[in-house]
């Protein structure tokens, strides 16, 4: 060990005193304060400039900036250093065996009682510690950035720190290997770059031919680093980047044996052999989802699954869990995102979506199913193919994506296994577990995600409504009230809540019930009165205050000119629908736009991303009731509410228009001429502020009945849902008292906030891009000069 270090101590100073080791020193240092002081620039003064105009800013900031800003991949200053990582490594060790055999000193060993494995080490060792320098820079930045970033997220930057180094020595290896190729540096440098580019490609190379893609999969280079510069370090990288260094040197040790030693052909190839094999054996193993180990580092553990998510996998223990995937060679938009996701090349990106949920639960199996089959309607494939039918339509679609047609069911078959209507005629999973199946048509995505982006949902809460489905959980059951021209959840109208449907993936069935003719099922757990246009009848409206009375949740949603119809039972409540609309003459909106204002309660109805960070923001501020004309929250055609007190129910207001700005047109309210104006004569009221949204509950039989009221049924309609989609799942989600959707909201991020001056933003980057970069050269010529003379 004694020889190696010493090989390695000459080998780290031959490297140090040479012109090309400062030149890339040098080039790397600049680059990275480019990169870094590039980003501040754009950034620091753009914050302080907003901390200062509003101070509690840095406070609800939900971006983590030691990711978003250093370690971020495709975002941080790491993952561009990265990309550029692999043009040094060639330049410094291209020469490190070939000035061996160019000097001729590579014959002393025959001689000499050093080893020729040795060497080999001690060399590789030399070269491997000079990438400390390189890591040095890197750990001046993240130490500056500690300074820069409020709280900044460590164990990030470890994680960091020891993938770019594992990467280092990768790149170290086969350069070293390269090297020992040729006797001429420019030649290895360029076999150099020719492997290391193939290692990020062939990840791609072969993917649909089942025998080798696991192979070219695991042999690639690319993401390796990206878990770890996200804060997740698993042993199959840390042993992939063991293999690709063990391989590489054990290489270039059987190239330099083989120059010194006459053997057959059969036995240098037969090393070389055994050599790969045990490294992808080892490699194979390693990478096998039962091996891997996982160690999380981020500070808010967002490479993990939540923790909710964690206990809802955790109710499928005891059997193993199947998932189908099908995919549609002719789904309705091939532009759709991952609409061929399921086919062979894709297989293993597929897999890797999965990996998250395979973490927890290893027993995970995976079917693929591929079919071809056209939505009724669907003529633009025949018009694309004149002449032609359905099957050799496939056939040459098949052909042009280069995949086997033999691989797809016909519309006949494939309706034998599942109707494709189900799916939508596209691509989609069926989950098994035991004798209990659910279909989606979702994929998962990172973790860490807390939104939940409509039936394209890719977060947690669509998966744990999905698990506890399969473990037979009783889900709630939401009743939508039909018979009086309500809104439908049937109709995709601009007016009608086709759009609710998507409350099934979070964990919620959808019912409609005619009161004429049915009554309300036992296990109805929310019902949802919307926009009824005709009187209830005696009957409808007695089964409704019978509901109620027997503690039911509701979802009521009232309109202008609609008093009549819902006032007879808003009574029970102790709730009215105010006589007139609401208006509010606006120079940017129609009168019947109303400007409203949300109170603190609203924001603790559910854990929506959205109301979390108003819960956060009302923490860090005092919170205060709007009075300009513009607020975040507008409703159009609303009614007032009024509310009793005494009535027996807590009631606490939602939604409040903006202070003085609203009255009560009794009038017929005409907008297309003059700007209405408030005529107490004519009966319009006024009132400082009136509630259109407000929530009841009352304790009943030992839990807590809970009802929502709003004067608006367009508050839930596709023409506010953009704005009001996360209020409206947060409703539903508190009328079930907050057991569904199953939100997975992560710790706040506590670095999310830049603490500089513009002047410092400024002296940073004169500092790193200009003095520190001359000092450097100055150094470096300093030390060369010395070392020449002497």
């Amino acid at each position: 060990m004694r020889l190696i270090l010493k090989i390695a101590k000459n080998e780290l100073r031959n490297l140090f005193y040479t012109p090309v080791a400062w030149f890339t020193l040098i080039v790397f240092w600049v680059m990275c304060a480019f990169f870094y002081t590039h980003r501040l620039q754009r950034i620091g003064p753009r914050m302080y400039s907003t901390a200062k105009e509003y101070p509690y800013l840095p406070h609800v900031n939900p971006g983590t900036l030691t990711e978003g800003f250093i370690t971020g991949p495709g975002s941080g200053m790491l993952s561009d250093v990265l990309q550029y990582l692999y043009l040094f490594i060639p330049l410094l060790t291209m020469g490190i065996i070939s000035r061996e055999f160019n000097a001729g000193t590579y014959r002393l060993l025959h001689s000499s009682p050093l080893r020729l494995r040795q060497l080999i080490i001690g060399k590789f060792l030399g070269a491997t510690f000079f990438n400390l320098f390189f890591m040095v820079m890197l750990a001046a930045f993240m130490l500056t950035a500690a300074f820069d970033i409020k709280s900044i997220d460590y164990g990030l930057l470890v994680s960091a720190s020891i993938g770019i180094f594992l990467l280092l020595s990768a790149y170290t290896a086969v350069s070293f290997f390269a090297s020992s190729l040729t006797r001429y540096p420019i030649v290895a440098a360029v076999v150099s770059f020719t492997i290391l580019i193939s290692l990020n490609k062939i990840d791609a190379l072969w993917q649909q031919y089942d025998f080798v893609r696991d192979l070219t999969y695991f042999l690639s280079l690319k993401g390796r680093t990206g878990r770890m510069l996200k804060g997740l370090i698993t042993t199959r990288d840390i042993i992939y980047f063991m293999i690709i260094i063990v391989m590489f040197v054990s290489f270039a040790l059987l190239v330099i044996k083989s120059s010194m030693q006459q053997t057959s052909r059969y036995l240098k190839v037969g090393r070389y052999l055994a050599v790969i094999i045990l490294c992808l054996t080892a490699g194979y193993f390693s990478s096998r989802q039962n091996a891997i180990g996982y160690l999380d580092v981020s500070a808010g553990k967002t490479n993990s699954l939540h923790p909710k998510t964690q206990q809802r996998l955790q109710l499928l223990d005891g059997a193993p869990m199947e998932v189908t995937l099908y995919t549609n060679l002719l789904p309705p938009d091939p532009n759709r995102q991952y609409a061929f996701i399921g086919f062979p090349e894709n297989m293993n990106a597929y897999l890797d979506l999965w990996e998250p949920y395979r973490r927890y639960k290893r027993d995970i199996r995976f079917k693929y199913v591929y079919y071809y089959a056209l939505a009724p309607g669907d003529s633009l494939r025949y018009k694309t193919f004149p002449g032609k039918n359905l099957e050799q339509i496939a056939g040459l679609t098949a052909r042009a994506m280069k995949i086997d047609a033999s691989l797809f069911m016909g519309p006949e078959e494939i309706k034998k296994i599942i109707d494709p209507g189900v799916l939508g005629y596209e691509r989609g999973m069926k989950i098994t577990w035991k004798d209990r199946s659910v279909y989606i048509r979702y994929f998962p995505s990172k973790t860490g995600e807390s939104i939940f982006n409509g039936v394209e949902a890719t977060s947690e809460p669509p998966f744990n409504a999905a698990f506890q489905r399969l473990a037979g959980a009783r889900m709630p059951h939401v009743g939508f009230v039909t018979g009086q021209l309500e809104r439908s959840i049937t109709k995709t109208g601009e007016r009608e809540y086709a759009w609710l449907n998507e409350l099934y993936p979070l964990g919620f069935d959808l019912d409609t019930l005619n009161l004429k003719t049915q009554n309300i099922p036992a296990d109805i757990t929310t019902l949802v009165l919307a926009d009824p246009k005709q009187e209830l009848s005696a009957g409808v409206e007695e089964k409704l205050k019978s509901y109620i009375s027997r503690g039911g949740n509701m979802f009521i949603l009232g309109e202008p000119g609609k008093q009549n119809v819902l006032n007879p039972l808003l009574q029970q409540l102790g709730v009215k629908l105010l006589p007139g609309q609401l208006v509010h003459p606006s120079f940017h909106n129609e009168p019947d736009v109303i400007s409203c204002y949300e109170t603190p309660f609203i924001y603790g109805l559910a854990d929506e991303y959205r109301l979390s960070i108003n819960r956060r923001l009302m923490k860090v501020t005092n919170y205060r009731i709007p009075s300009g004309d513009t607020s975040a929250l507008v409703m159009n055609g609303v009614a007032g509410l009024s509310y009793n007190k005494d009535s027996g129910f807590n009631m606490a207001p939602l939604i409040m228009t903006i202070p003085e700005k609203s009255w009560q047109e009794m009038g017929k309210l005409v907008q297309d001429s003059v700007v209405p104006q408030f005529e107490p004569q004519r009966g319009d009221l006024k009132a400082h502020s009136y509630p259109v949204a407000i929530k009841l509950t009352r304790p009943f039989k030992g839990k807590e009945q809970r009802i929502v009221v709003t004067g608006d049924a367009d508050f839930a309609s596709p023409l506010r849902l953009e704005g009001n989609a996360y209020y409206v799942r947060g409703i539903f989600s508190w009328l079930d008292y907050n057991r569904n959707p199953a939100y997975t909201l992560f710790p706040f991020p506590r670095d999310n906030w830049l603490l500089m001056t513009p002047s410092w933003v400024k002296l940073e980057r004169l500092t790193y891009v200009w003095v520190i970069p001359s000092l450097l050269l100055l150094l470096g010529i300093v030390l060369l000069v010395r070392r020449k003379r002497r």
